[in-house]
């Protein structure tokens, strides 16, 4: 049972009109990072979830917090919009240009809402349940819930820059407060759900012994770039390999021939090129490795020979110079 309390969380209030920003702050509300994403995230997490207790309570109550959210930045849309005719367009940026460009109030706003906020994003693309994570693990849902306050509050901080208006401040302070709240309490649980025995840092906790342990361990380098292998991953208890030039494990990625009735176009001879190419390339490549690997081996015999003729000389000299002096 969910019950509306009249009064907000917080005040809504703006000083004054301002039809450009309340079209900004529409990404606040149905963004993929908005209000209404973490609403239903944490709905469906808590509606998800198989055990009753501190978990799901705490899911129930952030996700009954975010509705409030939503309605408070339904209210300050709304109130931003109030007496703002889309003649304020012109008055909102000076350039004539950058003014039809950024259009005032939103088309959709004045349409669709008679002057209130949408279930959109700042571009008035409705807001999608695509955008939520429930998958019934609790330390994969945390994460997500971690990541997707760390997004809401890079973009709250954004967007409290873009105003000068000491009401909208005002409410983007408390915003920015409760997200910092909520990032910490997601990684409190997430500690506390591994403290407690129920997860542990990689999920699922389980095909340990079912996974290919050749590839568990290993980074791919593939990038121009040189200074992964610096990160602290590989070194520790549990260092990550870095492969600096890995070979492809696979064959050419070559799609089956389409069913004639399709009509793609297709060529066995060249489909047979495709392949034979490949073939000839990887097996000049290995014979490349050989062949540097062999000159390694014989630079490295050569130096020990040389180090072992040296030694010898050096010792017979010695000898030499005893004998003399004796």
């Amino acid at each position: 049972m969910f019950r509306h309390t009249k009064r907000l969380q917080f005040e809504a209030r703006p000083e004054r009109p301002d039809p450009v920003y309340a079209r900004k702050l529409q990404e606040l509300i149905g963004g993929a990072y908005g209000e209404m994403s973490v609403t239903m995230q944490y709905l469906f997490q808590g509606w998800n979830c198989r055990m009753e207790g501190k978990y799901k309570d705490l899911l129930m109550d952030t996700a009954t917090e975010e509705i409030g959210h939503v309605e408070m930045l339904a209210t300050m849309v709304a109130r931003l919009l109030e007496g703002a005719p889309a003649t304020m367009t012109a008055e909102a940026v000076e350039d004539p240009v950058m003014a039809a460009v950024l259009g005032g109030m939103d088309p959709l706003q004045a349409i669709m809402a008679g002057g209130g906020a949408l279930p959109a994003n700042c571009q008035g693309v409705p807001w999608n349940g695509g955008y939520i994570v429930a998958s019934g693990n609790l330390l994969a849902d945390f994460r997500a819930n971690a990541a997707a306050e760390a997004q809401g509050r890079l973009q709250t901080a954004r967007l409290y820059n873009m105003t000068d208006d000491p009401g909208v401040k005002a409410m983007l302070q408390f915003n920015l407060a409760r997200d910092t709240v909520h990032q910490k309490q997601w990684l409190k649980a997430i500690e506390e759900l591994e403290a407690d025995g129920l997860e542990t840092p990689i999920v699922p906790n389980a095909f340990f012994d079912e996974e290919d342990q050749v590839h568990n361990h290993t980074i791919w380098g593939l990038s121009d770039g040189t200074d992964g292998p610096t990160g602290g991953w590989s070194e520790g208890d549990d260092p990550l390999e870095y492969l600096l030039d890995p070979e492809p494990l696979g064959g050419p990625g070559t799609a089956p021939a389409p069913d004639p009735a399709l009509f793609g176009t297709y060529s066995t001879v060249q489909d047979l090129k495709g392949t034979v190419k490949a073939k000839a390339q990887a097996a000049k490549k290995n014979i490349s490795a050989r062949a540097t690997k062999s000159t390694t081996k014989k630079s490295a015999a050569k130096k020990s020979t040389t180090k072992k003729s040296t030694t010898k000389k050096s010792t017979a000299t010695k000898t030499a110079k005893t004998a003399r002096k004796r």
